[in-house]
């Protein structure tokens, strides 16, 4: 919230001095005068830069390219939603990848060795991220693609400009939140059953746990560390003993979920299940466990392949997703929690999210995140090794 104070103080400096002038009985008229004003500078997507001729030129040369490649999240709400929002605003084609994370990045990675230049950018998440594009040094620096105020602003989002990578320059984290990716099926769970990690350990629950495999990058290997950190290896060797369905294919694990193939999923995401909460079947998040939470940037982490093929069209991508509008759509496909501080998060308690920006501090967020480049080398490294000497 301080932040946003701080945003907001010089608009109401202003107002309070006009009120004095004009008297308490304007006070309604002036507030409304003031929204006017500075809505579409504080609010908008985008405003006075994107009226500007360096803007309008850009959008120009990129409408001349025809079309962006993005690889995106494996959320078909997502996909739907930003090609054609996208192309509605700025008439330029959106060509979508989507996939597993560790799936896309490791086309992309072959792709950009072989010469190819399939895509421009990737959202997703941190792990495969650091490890698949980071690591093989083929991503460009984000701050000089972004152009409009509103996105380069760092009082725009909570905590202002956040990175993933050490460097801070590479992977931009769009999302802050705790995560929401314990999901039961409530034909088959009361939620007072299960209320810590050890109540998995439960001969009710042996082979009734659907896991998403944690040695692969994602919520799974996210979820394991926060385990293997809170509860230690041999916890999780008996949670092994439970005979986990492993499943690396998000799709089939929530329908495992949905037809009560298994009681309780752990590691999808909520965009996993959308379709068949849309169908009406009885899927939920746990609520918090007694051992807590870890904070995630989830799979709104923003990464640009280096040299993209379609520059400009690229640039004006990048802009707009890191807009409101961009922010929004992704927020409500995604079930995960934007860190601009113009975009409402407050619904998403329905789908199990808790946006940081709207409970705490960014300092307390940043002690119990584990998705940072730091995070990944000294608790979700070593928590895959072991994973890889537990599973079979």
């Amino acid at each position: 919230m301080g932040s946003l104070n701080t945003q907001l103080s010089p608009v109401f400096g202003v107002k309070s001095l006009l009120i004095k002038i004009i008297g308490a009985r304007k006070f309604l008229s002036v507030s409304l005068f003031w929204i006017v004003i500075f809505a579409p500078s504080v609010y908008g997507q985008p405003s006075k830069a994107a009226g500007s001729v360096e803007w309008d030129k850009l959008v120009d040369a990129a409408k001349k390219e025809g079309k962006v490649a993005v690889s995106l999240p494996a959320s078909a709400e997502m996909k739907k939603q930003i090609e054609e929002r996208f192309k509605k605003r700025f008439g330029i084609e959106v060509e979508t990848f989507t996939a597993r994370g560790s799936t896309a990045v490791r086309r992309m990675a072959d792709e950009f060795k072989a010469g190819v230049r399939s895509f421009d950018l990737h959202l997703g998440g941190s792990s495969s991220i650091v490890s698949g594009m980071l690591d093989e040094g083929i991503l460009d620096p984000i701050e000089p693609w972004l152009t409009l105020p509103e996105v380069k602003d760092p009082k725009q989002w909570w905590g202002g400009h956040l990175w993933v990578d050490n460097a801070k320059r590479f992977i931009y984290m769009t999302q802050a939140y705790l995560s929401e990716v314990i999901w039961y099926n409530t034909d088959l769970v009361k939620p007072n059953e299960i209320r810590s990690l050890d109540d998995f350990l439960n001969p009710k629950w042996k082979g009734k746990i659907g896991y998403l495999d944690p040695r692969t990058p994602g919520a799974g290997d996210s979820t394991w560390a926060f385990m293997w950190r809170v509860k230690g290896e041999e916890y999780l060797k008996k949670l092994v003993a439970q005979d986990l369905y492993l499943g690396r294919d998000q799709r089939i694990l929530a329908e495992s979920l949905a037809k009560g193939r298994v009681s309780v999923v752990i590691g999808n995401s909520y965009y996993s299940y959308l379709p068949f909460i849309k169908a009406g079947l009885p899927l939920k998040t746990l609520p918090t466990l007694k051992e807590g939470n870890y904070g995630t940037g989830g799979s709104g982490n923003l990464a640009i392949i280096k040299a993209p093929a379609r520059p400009n069209s690229t640039k004006v991508f990048v802009n707009w997703l890191l807009g409101r509008e961009g922010q929004e759509i992704a927020s409500r496909a995604l079930g995960q929690a934007t860190r601009r501080l113009d975009v409402d998060t407050g619904f998403l308690k329905e789908s199990g999210t808790i946006a940081a920006k709207d409970f705490m501090s960014v300092t307390d967020f940043l002690q119990i995140e584990n998705q940072s480049e730091e995070k990944l080398d000294k608790v979700r490294d070593p928590a895959s090794k072991f994973a890889h000497t537990v599973l079979k």
